[in-house]
C-alpha cells in the first residue's frame, strides 16, 4: 500500500498490473505510522462492491492475512471516527498506550476486561493496547464486542458472519524444502534488482534524522517491512566503518532477511492451517490447496484446477476438487500456566509443552533437584545438631 519503496514490498510488476487492474497500490505516504487493518478495510470494502456492481470477480491476493480475513468476516471492532477518510500522521491511541510499561498495561486491561487480559500475553503490548484502546472508545469491553459478533446469526468462533456469500481460498503450498530455496533466490534477487539503493535512499531521505534523535521505530508503519530492521547496522555505519566492516554487515543483512522471509512464510502457512483448516464451521470458506513444488507443471497443478474451482463456484455447482480438511484441534490456545521454576507465564498448551522440554526450564529443574538434594542432606545434619546448614536450607524453594 506504501508508495515508492517497490522492491522491499515485493510489489507485483508494473508489467504484470497492466495485465489486470490492480487496486490498492502505493496509495499510503511512507511516512504514515499508524495505517491499520480498519483503514485498509475501510478502502476495500467499497472498491469491492464496485467491482461486483460491474459483474466482475474481486480477487484478493495476499499478503497478510489479518488483513484478508477483515474482508471475509464481521471481526473489526470501530472505535472513534476519524475527521477525515486519510490516516493520521499524528500518533493515535493505541501507541501512546504502546509507550507505557507492559505491566502497567496489562493491568490496566486486567481492571477494564478480565476475560481479554487472560487471553492475552501480558508481553504483548500491542494486543494489550487494542484492547485497552476499544475500551476505551466504545465504553464496552473487548471480550463482549468479539462475543457479540460471534452470536450474530452465521457468526462462529472466527468472528461475525461472512461479508460475501460463496468466498473460497485458493492455497498455493510446496514442500518446504522448495519453499525455503526459492524464498532464498528472491532475496538474492531483490538485491540484484537494486534492494540496497531502495533502503539506503530512503534511509537518507527518511530515516537518517530519527535515527541521529534515538526515536527510530521498527513497530509501526513501513518500518515494519522485512528489510528494514535486518539492514539496519549496515545503513547507519556505512561510511563510518572500514570497507571490510561493511562487507560483513551486508552480508549479515543479507542472510537475516533470507532467515526472517522463511520465518513468516512459516507463519503464514500455520496462519491457514489454524485458521482456516482447523477451526470447521458455517462460517469458515472452503481452502483448496494447489500444489505449487514443481514449477515446470505451473498449468496442469495449479492454473487449470484455479480455474476449474473458480468456473464451479461462478456457475453454482459442486467443484471438482475437495476442499482441504483437518482433524479439529483441541488444544487450548489461551490456558494459560505458571512456571514458577522460571519465572515466566505461559499461555497455550502446545507453548507449554515446548516450555518443559526447553533447555532453560531443564536447566532450572536440574538446578532446582540439586538444591533439594542438598537441602536434604541439610535435614540429616540438623538430626546431628548442625543449626547453620538448617538455617541455610529453610530458605531453598519449595518443590
Amino acid at each position: 500500500v506504501y508508495k515508492g519503496l517497490d522492491i522491499i514490498t515485493n510489489k507485483v510488476s508494473l508489467q504484470e498490473q497492466r495485465l489486470c487492474r490492480h487496486h490498492m497500490i502505493s496509495f499510503v505516504d511512507p511516512l504514515v505510522s499508524n495505517y491499520t487493518v480498519v483503514d485498509f478495510r475501510d478502502k476495500a470494502v467499497p472498491l469491492i462492491s464496485y467491482i461486483f456492481a460491474r459483474d466482475k470477480i474481486p480477487i484478493v491476493v495476499g499478503g497478510t492475512n489479518y488483513y484478508i480475513e477483515s474482508l471475509l468476516w464481521k471481526v473489526l471492532i470501530n472505535t472513534k471516527e476519524k475527521p477525515s477518510s486519510a490516516p493520521r500522521l499524528d500518533n493515535d491511541r493505541k501507541m501512546e498506550l504502546e509507550q507505557l510499561d507492559s505491566a502497567e498495561l496489562h493491568r490496566r486491561l486486567r481492571q477494564v476486561d478480565p476475560e481479554m487480559a487472560a487471553k492475552l500475553h501480558p508481553h504483548d503490548k500491542r494486543k494489550v493496547a487494542r484492547s485497552l484502546q476499544v475500551f476505551e472508545e466504545t465504553g464496552i469491553p473487548h471480550s463482549e464486542i468479539l462475543h457479540q459478533q460471534q452470536e450474530e446469526e452465521g457468526g462462529g468462533p472466527l468472528g461475525g458472519p461472512l461479508k460475501y456469500p460463496h468466498p473460497c481460498i485458493l492455497w498455493l503450498h510446496t514442500d518446504q524444502a522448495a519453499l525455503d530455496a526459492r524464498l532464498d533466490k528472491r532475496v538474492d534477487d531483490m538485491v540484484a534488482a537494486g534492494l540496497l539503493e531502495e533502503l539506503r535512499d530512503f534511509h537518507r531521505r527518511y530515516n537518517r534524522e530519527k535515527v541521529a534523535e534515538n526515536r527510530q521505530d521498527y513497530q509501526h508503519g513501513i518500518f515494519q517491512s522485512i528489510g528494514f530492521k535486518e539492514f539496519h547496522e549496515y545503513l547507519v555505519s556505512e561510511g563510518n566503518c572500514s570497507p571490510e566492516t561493511s562487507a560483513l554487515l551486508l552480508e549479515k543483512g543479507i542472510q537475516a532477511l533470507k532467515q526472517v522471509t522463511k520465518r513468516y512464510a512459516r507463519r503464514q502457512n500455520k496462519w491457514v492451517r489454524n485458521r482456516f483448516l482447523k477451526r470447521p464451521g458455517p462460517n469458515v470458506p472452503p481452502v483448496y490447496g494447489l500444489e505449487v513444488s514443481d514449477l515446470q507443471r505451473w498449468e496442469e497443478d495449479v492454473l487449470k484446477p484455479a480455474l476449474e474451482i473458480v468456473e464451479s463456484f461462478i456457475q453454482g455447482r459442486e467443484p471438482p476438487a475437495e476442499p482441504l480438511r483437518m482433524e479439529h484441534d483441541e488444544e487450548n490456545k489461551r490456558r494459560q500456566r505458571v512456571c514458577e521454576l522460571c519465572d515466566r507465564l505461559i499461555i497455550g498448551d502446545r507453548e507449554w509443552a515446548a516450555h518443559t522440554r526447553s533447555k532453560s526450564h531443564l536447566h532450572h529443574l536440574k538446578k532446582r533437584r540439586k538444591l533439594e538434594a542438598s537441602g536434604r542432606t541439610g535435614g540429616t545434619l540438623l538430626d546431628s545438631g548442625d543449626t547453620e546448614t538448617s538455617a541455610e536450607d529453610s530458605s531453598l524453594p519449595l518443590p
